[in-house]
């Protein structure tokens, strides 16, 4: 089969997102199957507001056109609800073609973060965005339910993650590095992911910050008694994972939280709110603690015995069931195509 995703996070931009997309292009691939990503790399763009690091595509709808008609796919998934998402939409809505959709990012709580624009209008606009899709794939449960009760009325469908087990393991001895405890977050540098929530908490031992955003340098000046390492590979990356005594993740806008499952299988408890991704990943007593007060979360978390068991929960998230959901999900093209002899589908795209 030939899968075009469209999506404005992309290389190289480096996110839970883009993750995902990898980890799902690589298996397809490896199953025979032919999928192009539509990136912002492909057309003209700008820096986002408040955020340079990304960049937002600019007028991309004819060009995307014409990449999509050349392609010729056999079914089409929107990533994201940004301009490239939005131009994806219109074309296949034009062109009669069935596709899906997906929702990674609490993006009304994100601008609210950014901008204090109500969350209630931004997501009217999601609606509208998703509701003409064949699917709409979601992570956790508490998000469906959450969208559901936001008015959202999809087919709303399971896309789990997964973990690179080989990578992410439990440290066989904890080098002296800092003093400890040592309490790890990883992820974005950004407003949205509350980081600061953590960085101002009284604990004990040492903060370490891995990642990249546009508040990494502010945070440094501001947190000096932190440590912060910047965008790191994935080899420093599992290294500092196994190497800390605690994940923290503050953050109350994520739809799920990939690194909360990373530290899991690096054998760390995890502290965190007690909200949409927290809740669906730490399950169990033994994986962490979820508290309004992240510091008595932080605490208690530190002290859970057994990493073992943690690297074994993390272990049932795998990359290949995530794969596995998101094609059985897919809109086939064809099979429209057939349904409808008064389609819109040019012979060109059916291959």
């Amino acid at each position: 089969m030939r899968v075009a995703i469209v999506s404005d996070a992309w290389r190289p931009q480096i996110n839970g997102v883009v993750h995902t997309i990898t980890k799902v292009v690589g298996a397809l691939t490896g199953r025979g199957h032919r999928v192009e990503v539509f990136g912002p790399e492909r057309f003209t763009t700008v820096p986002c507001p408040t955020y340079p690091e990304i960049r937002l595509a600019i007028g991309p709808k004819e060009a995307m056109r014409k990449f999509l008609k050349d392609f010729r796919p056999d079914a089409i998934h929107i990533i994201t609800e940004g301009p490239l998402g939005w131009a994806g939409r219109s074309i296949c809505l034009s062109e009669g073609w069935p596709y899906t959709t997906s929702y990674h990012t609490r993006f009304p709580e994100y601008v609210h973060a950014r901008s204090g624009i109500p969350v209630s209008w931004t997501y009217a606009i999601l609606r509208k965005f998703h509701k003409p899709s064949s699917g709409m794939l979601v992570v956790t449960e508490s998000i469906r339910e959450e969208l559901r009760k936001r008015g959202f009325r999809n087919k709303l469908v399971p896309w789990s993650r997964g973990i690179d087990l080989d990578l992410y393991r439990p440290a066989a001895e904890k080098q002296d590095l800092d003093p400890r405890p040592i309490w790890i977050y990883v992820g974005r540098i950004a407003v949205e992911k509350n980081i600061e929530a953590f960085l101002k908490l009284d604990l004990p031992g040492t903060k370490w910050v891995v990642g990249g955003g546009p508040l990494l340098a502010p945070l440094r000046r501001k947190y000096a008694d932190a440590r912060f390492f910047g965008s790191v590979d994935h080899e420093e990356l599992a290294f500092r994972y196994a190497q800390a005594d605690c994940f923290v993740f503050p953050s109350r806008t994520d739809t799920f939280g990939n690194v909360m499952v990373e530290a899991l299988a690096s054998g760390l408890p995890v502290a965190a709110f007690p909200v949409p991704g927290p809740v669906d990943v730490i399950t169990d007593p033994i994986l962490g603690r979820l508290n309004e007060d992240l510091r008595t979360a932080c605490l208690e978390a530190v002290t859970l015995p057994d990493p073992t068991a943690r690297h074994r929960r993390a272990a049932t998230y795998s990359w290949q069931t995530c794969a596995d959901q998101f094609f059985a999900n897919l809109a086939q093209i064809e099979a429209h195509r057939s349904k409808q002899a008064d389609t819109k589908i040019p012979q060109e795209v059916t291959a």
